[in-house]
């Protein structure tokens, strides 16, 4: 007899309920070619990855007598999300009152991200935003630090207790903040090497070389995070691009050999595949290029983007590259305002609508998931539901508010639903999260 109770901890042979997953990028292949919808379909699980996916009434009859099948019938199942783009120590920092982008940062925080000298301090953040990330649906994220290499240690040891595949780093900065905030060029180089050989590939972790941005790394640190990037070609970069105009007026004065804010980066070697380039908003048309042939990743960060008031992401034109730059879709807690991918999808709409361009259910869904995974040069373990991927599972409940199941009741087609997600959903839609198969959050227990 096969179980469908509701399986305990890291006990699951099979997930039962509507799958939507994506082979492609719907705005360059069409639905018909990039989405996946199984109406009552079914994941076989095995060692944490997925061992085969289809209909229900075929798969089941494989299973063992004794499997345990977790059934979310009649909600949707798809790839966890994926948030490229956050910060670890700013959870207590999101929704502070007002301010531009270089006002904002002196005024909060730095200040906030002085107390992550502390372990302890460290150690609550990690929790806690873990803990809310898997309440949201997000399985998987690129996050940053503080400068201390004790925030990037605590994050990295919360991550690899619950099997959380994480990419982050602690921040290189040697100017422009408080003194208790600056490393120089030669201590953010051996910390970010000591962690890089304590936590990169432990687990399903790895590690990115983090210069915050060019207004707090002098040259010589960019030169020395290149030297980072030169031994670990591999390794994922992070930093922050062409985010707001006074900053962008900021790196012209401070590198006044450079063409443009990207050739900053590009002099250091920090443009290239696996770069993550958060905000890319005032970017100009080399740039972009310069971004697509050296298949770096722009991240959109919308909620961020809006509460600062930096700017809106023009994805027409990043589209319009040759070949296309590779973009994401990110919260950047805590310039960001929601932890929900769901709500940072229907802020982007938003953005997009008064750039007078549209972002349809498919391609936002398909941005949380493989999109991301494509952004973060992670595709080939995790954002969608091919045999052998790391089986990392959101459960969307697309009824979970009043309004939600209101609105529902004249919903009739699949686009629709989604439509209704991306704009109404947020926390309470996720009805449950598993990481590599094992169960790791339920609405249920919250």
């Amino acid at each position: 007899m096969v179980s469908t109770k509701s399986p305990a901890p890291g006990r699951v042979d099979a997930i039962r309920g509507r799958l939507l997953w994506f082979e492609a990028d719907p705005y360059l292949a069409g639905e018909r070619e990039a989405v996946r919808y199984v109406e009552d379909g079914l994941l076989v699980l095995k060692d944490g990855r997925i061992a085969a996916v289809g209909e229900a009434g075929a798969l089941a009859t494989t299973l063992p007598e004794n499997a345990v099948i977790a059934d979310h019938r009649p909600h949707l199942v798809m790839p966890g999300f994926i948030d490229p783009h956050l910060h670890m120590p700013q959870t207590q920092v999101i929704a502070s009152y007002g301010a531009h982008l270089l006002e904002w940062l002196e005024k909060y925080t730095f200040v906030e991200e002085q107390k992550y000298a502390d372990p302890g301090i460290c150690t609550a953040a990690s929790t806690f935003l873990l803990d809310e990330l898997l309440r949201s649906g997000t399985t998987s994220a690129a996050v940053y630090g503080s400068v201390h290499p004790e925030s990037a240690d605590a994050l990295f040891a919360e991550a690899f207790k619950r099997d959380v595949r994480l990419v982050a780093g602690k921040v290189m900065m040697d100017r422009a903040a408080p003194d208790a905030l600056l490393d120089t060029p030669e201590t953010g180089y051996e910390e970010s090497k000591a962690l890089i050989e304590k936590w990169h590939g432990r687990g399903r972790l790895s590690y990115a070389i983090t210069p915050r941005f060019a207004v707090t790394s002098s040259e010589a640190q960019l030169e020395a995070a290149g030297a980072l990037a030169a031994e670990y070609p591999q390794m994922h970069i992070q930093t922050h691009l062409s985010e707001n105009t006074l900053e962008i007026e900021t790196v012209a004065r401070d590198f006044p050999w450079s063409e443009d804010y990207t050739a900053v980066y590009e002099r250091y070697g920090l443009v290239r595949k696996k770069a993550l380039l958060g905000h890319c908003i005032h970017l100009a048309e080399r740039e972009r290029q310069a971004l697509a042939h050296a298949g770096a990743s722009a991240i959109s960060c919308p909620t961020s983007n809006l509460f600062l008031g930096s700017g809106l992401f023009d994805l027409a034109a990043m589209r319009a590259a040759e070949p296309a730059v590779k973009v994401g879709v990110a919260t950047d807690i805590g310039g960001g305002t929601s932890y929900s991918m769901l709500q940072t999808v229907s802020e982007f709409y938003k953005v997009l609508a008064l750039k007078g361009q549209r972002l349809t259910p498919f391609e936002a869904f398909h941005m949380l998931t493989l999109g991301n995974a494509e952004a973060l040069c992670l595709d080939d373990r995790i954002g969608t539901f091919r045999e052998g991927m790391e089986a990392d599972i959101v459960v969307l409940d697309s009824a979970a508010t009043p309004a939600m199941h209101w609105r529902m009741e004249t919903v009739e087609t699949l686009f629709e639903e989604l439509f209704v997600l991306m704009m109404l959903g947020d926390d309470r839609a996720v009805a449950a999260t598993y990481l590599m198969g094992a169960p790791a959050y339920s609405s249920d227990n919250a």
